[in-house]
């Protein structure tokens, strides 16, 4: 099971959370998260995040990233969105 967990962060205080998990066999890891954002997106009614550098290599180092306000087109009342991977599939033997 797949699961990924975002948080809206405001003055220090999380205002909104969501856990968001995907089953699919079919989708690969990449496939999956960007998935999971634009669901977060979606139930948050935010825009999707672009994805920077530092998300990438910050993503990929711990599982976990913060997008904050230049990562949005437009204005956000938040300090910034926090995903963190908290399952991953297991490897198929």
């Amino acid at each position: 099971m797949f699961r990924l967990w975002a948080k809206i962060w405001k003055d220090n205080h999380m205002m909104k959370d969501i856990t968001i998990e995907n089953a699919s066999k079919e989708l690969t890891r990449t496939k999956k998260v960007l998935a999971a954002v634009e669901e977060v997106s979606y139930a948050f009614d935010l825009g999707k995040p672009i994805w920077l550098e530092v998300n990438i290599a910050e993503f990929k180092k711990s599982a976990r990233t913060r997008f904050r306000r230049d990562n949005f087109i437009e204005e956000v009342d938040f300090d910034y969105l926090e995903i963190q991977m908290i399952e991953e599939d297991e490897a198929e033997e």
